[in-house]
């Protein structure tokens, strides 16, 4: 991948809409669909799409990362969550869309409450997981609607000027970073394969692709992911389907002769290939077409998750060292910002779109930097209590005295992925800002500190980071921490810390964000968020079971401003102060005049004497 700008212009708008509502329709009539289902997901399920696959933009003008939408002959709603209710409303046309919510009703909840007996819904199979969809067919039964799967896209047919599919070039991943090379991988999930007594496994996640294989890509922004598909045989070979134009000589030399490559445009071919075989493959992450084909060649299907998920997730001992030597690097250029931040944007004059750019000019400042690993949220004053905000030229504000400003951003380098959000203060703060902010810090460092057992959840841990908050009649409406990849997606399953019940249990070396937050709608948003991850299980002195801990990664100041140490633990104050010696002991050999005066002051001891 090379270095990104971010972009802050608005890409969708009203006008998408009014210019391709009436196109879309007419594709439907010729289709004999009543209407279509638009997910915002792509064929490979990404978080980040490319160009080609922002199908909802081009249907609604809505640009947010999760969202939906129905369109039918005389009616259309588009679905967001809490995040864009009111991004929605200034870029969808509400004479054209109704506006829905995406978690309480969603797709499936409107066709049940919307839908007509005998008409005709259209979806692509290739951009619906079997589990999503599932809830939807049920709501069009219940509605007398047809469900109708589709070959061809109307979408793709309406969309004439529709950007051509990425060909980035593919490169092997190192070893130094990788620890562990892919025909090791290949045969190590092979066997777990063979052992649960399937002959092959079909895998479509790009994320498990690249790791699996030691390939990164630059398909998609943010993360370094290669767009294919691939079926991993029990005895470790496998059959990549991925486009020939992206392979260079020295990536084919890397795959070696186990792997066998075959245009992507094969895939189906390949799938059928695996008629009356028993094939694994994940309902919650392989599209509908994947398994339509598998069936219809009476393959036997195994539906078990993604044999790669939970082994990318534990960091061997290169990726964790390539994860800490990431964050220090990443931490320098934090300090510079922060810095910045606590000299000339103190003047009220600087905006979102020059905070985000300065920190962007922080990081490209680091040679090993890839990329950013999403685009950075920068949001001051009432910007700040939407938890996942963008900002653009439209809604952009500025750095205002007396106000609190977040930015949560992160870098893409080849040894590992960061992801951290500061709350600063920009002029005085007030004590409410204060008291929040301290409440949420306790929380923060409970989730730090706590020692756990073997076999533990994310699940169980959430309360932890909320207690502060819920004992003070205070909470905030995201999860609490979500897995990392080793330079691949800031967001990684299947491990997670939140309300949401998980099976998944905590094991060594996932990497997991810490981030509560505390939102006051109209005012300010306040959210403190380190990467850590699962240490290995020791047994305590005096115990009986084995317990894991976190070990924190990244290195950036915590702002003193914003600290009431009367309302903190000595332990609390302890573990700050000690996180703060690290912080400062790693970075000061990476900055210098004042900056490094600045971080000195930034790390002084709260409670005791400095480690």
């Amino acid at each position: 991948m090379t270095q990104q700008i971010q972009h802050f212009d608005v890409k969708g708008g009203p006008e998408f809409g009014r210019a391709h509502l009436p196109a879309l329709r007419a594709a439907l009539k010729a289709a004999q669909l009543d209407g279509f289902i638009i997910p915002h997901e792509d064929e490979y399920n990404n978080e980040y799409l490319p160009a080609n696959a922002e199908r909802l933009m081009w249907a609604t003008g809505f640009t947010g990362s999760a969202g939906a939408a129905i369109v039918m002959a005389d009616r259309a709603a588009v679905f967001v969550d809490g995040r864009y209710t009111e991004q929605v409303k200034a870029q969808v046309d509400p004479d054209l869309y109704d506006y829905a919510d995406l978690v309480e009703q969603g797709v499936a909840g409107w066709i049940k409450d919307n839908g007509r007996s005998g008409e005709r819904i259209g979806f692509d199979p290739r951009l619906h997981s079997p589990d999503a969809l599932a809830k939807i067919e049920a709501a069009a039964q219940s509605a007398g609607a047809e469900l109708v799967s589709v070959d061809a896209n109307p979408i793709d047919a309406a969309w004439t000027d529709r950007p051509a599919a990425p060909r980035a070039k593919v490169t092997p991943h190192p070893l130094d970073f990788a620890g562990e090379a892919h025909a090791d991988k290949r045969r190590r999930i092979a066997g777990d394969i063979e052992a649960d007594g399937a002959d092959a496994a079909v895998i479509t996640d790009p994320a498990s692709i690249a790791w699996l294989f030691n390939l990164r890509g630059g398909d998609v922004a943010c993360t370094p992911l290669p767009l294919a598909a691939a079926v991993l045989e029990k005895d470790g070979r496998a059959t990549l389907f991925i486009e020939d134009e992206k392979l260079t000589d020295a990536t084919r030399g890397h795959l070696g002769n186990e792997v066998a490559i075959r245009p992507e445009t094969e895939f189906g071919e390949g799938l059928k290939a695996l008629a009356g075989r028993t094939v694994r493959v994940d309902p919650a992450t392989s599209s509908v077409w994947v398994f339509q084909i598998l069936e219809a060649a009476d393959a036997k299907l195994q539906r078990k998750a993604d044999p790669v998920a939970l082994p990318k997730a534990c960091k061997n001992a290169a990726e964790i060292n390539g994860a800490r030597a990431a964050h220090v690097r990443d931490g320098a250029a934090l300090v510079r910002f922060l810095h910045w931040l606590d000299t000339e944007a103190q003047s009220g004059e600087i905006d979102e779109i020059a905070a985000a750019i300065q920190l962007e000019t922080f990081r490209k400042q680091t040679p090993e930097l890839k990329d950013i690993s999403f685009e950075t949220i920068s949001a001051a004053g009432p910007n700040g209590a939407f938890p996942h905000y963008r900002v653009n030229t439209a809604s952009t504000r500025k750095l205002e005295r007396g106000s609190l400003y977040l930015v949560d951003s992160g870098g893409q380098y080849a040894d590992g992925t960061t992801d951290v959000t500061r709350t600063v203060p920009i002029g005085e703060p007030t004590a409410e800002m204060r008291r929040h902010f301290t409440l949420v810090l306790k929380g923060h460092i409970a989730l730090s500190m706590i020692r756990f057992p073997e076999g533990t959840t994310g699940a169980s841990l959430d309360a932890l980071a909320r207690a502060p908050l819920w004992n003070e009649g205070l909470d905030y409406d995201h999860g609490t921490g979500h897995g990392v990849g080793s330079y691949l997606g800031v967001h990684e399953g299947p491990q997670r810390i939140s309300k949401a019940p998980n099976t998944v249990a905590l094991k060594p070396g996932m990497i997991v964000s810490n981030e509560p937050g505390y939102y006051q709608v109209g005012d300010y948003g306040i959210r403190i968020e380190n990467l850590q991850f699962v240490t290995e299980a020791e047994t305590l002195p005096g115990g009986d079971r084995p317990v894991h801990g976190f070990e924190t990664l990244t290195q950036a100041p915590i702002h003193r401003a914003l600290i009431d140490p009367s309302h903190m633990t000595p332990a609390e104050l302890a573990w700050l102060d000690s996180y703060h010696a690290g912080v400062r002991d790693k970075l000061l050999p990476l900055v210098e005049g004042e900056v490094a005066d600045w971080l000195v002051r930034a790390c002084e001891p709260f409670f005791g004497a400095t480690p």
